[in-house]
């Protein structure tokens, strides 16, 4: 299985939309957990990294430092 790669504030697609209607997300913090936030309405999630790699579809927009 390929490794998905991800970084601090890229933006990212989930499998399954938020109740809010949005499925994109911004990856607001990195480590053993990641937590995400829901750019239409603002609510964080935090997820193990493993079920956030399972449930991560694709990256959207990657973060220019």
């Amino acid at each position: 299985m390929e490794e998905k790669e991800f970084a601090l504030y890229d933006v990212v697609e989930m499998k399954k939309p938020h109740p809010c209607g949005v499925n994109k997300w911004k990856i607001i913090r990195l480590g053993m957990d990641i937590r995400i936030k829901c750019e239409g309405c603002g609510h964080s999630v935090m997820l193990p990294r493993r079920e956030f790699v399972k449930k991560m579809k694709k990256v959207l927009l990657k973060h220019e430092e």
